[in-house]
């Protein structure tokens, strides 16, 4: 059995629809989804805003390669279209694997450039981070540490300021 948290974001075409679309992709997979938050985009700043959540999945069988599959699988889903020349572009459906825990509850890391794990950036960010405590309050990053800390006083205390919870936005598991 492997868990997995995965980060969705959207910013183009219906955000919330592409949403839903990967949690539909995600299936019988999803345990708990987290709030949608709307925040300003992140790398490349000359777009529009993101909705953003996290989602708690698990699989008895998954192995990471596979929760990095489903990712795509939601992407194209949701029509994505990846711009090799605009690395933080905008984007119908943006799914990352943010960690992955084994049978023995222990996180899987890697350092395979196509699925690093946990996240590289993802205690940079608080549209992960926020979220992703929405479902977790007492969550870790592995080899990062407790959410709370990273989304308060880490590097992405500044953008935690920027969030903004949308709770009229909401997403539906069909497990």
């Amino acid at each position: 059995m492997t868990r997995a948290v995965l980060s969705l974001g959207s910013n183009l075409g219906d955000r919330l629809e592409h949403l839903r679309t990967a949690v539909a992709t995600l299936g019988d997979a999803v345990l708990v989804l987290s709030g949608v938050y709307e925040t300003p985009p992140w790398g490349d700043t000359d777009q529009p805003a993101y909705l953003n959540a996290v989602v708690l999945a698990q699989d008895e069988s998954a192995t990471p390669r596979d929760w990095l599959e489903r990712a795509r699988d939601a992407e194209r889903a949701a029509g994505r279209a990846r711009d090799p020349q605009r690395r933080f572009g905008p984007r119908t459906l943006d799914v990352d694997v943010i960690a992955v825990w084994g049978d023995d509850d222990e996180p899987v890391l890697s350092d395979d450039p196509e699925l690093t794990l946990p996240h590289p950036r993802a205690h940079l960010r608080a549209f992960v981070l926020r979220p992703w405590i929405d479902i977790q309050p007492y969550g870790r990053l592995p080899g990062h540490g407790w959410l709370t800390d990273l989304l308060t006083t880490g590097p992405a205390a500044d953008e935690a300021l920027e969030l903004r919870p949308r709770p009229e936005l909401a997403l539906e598991s069909t497990a």
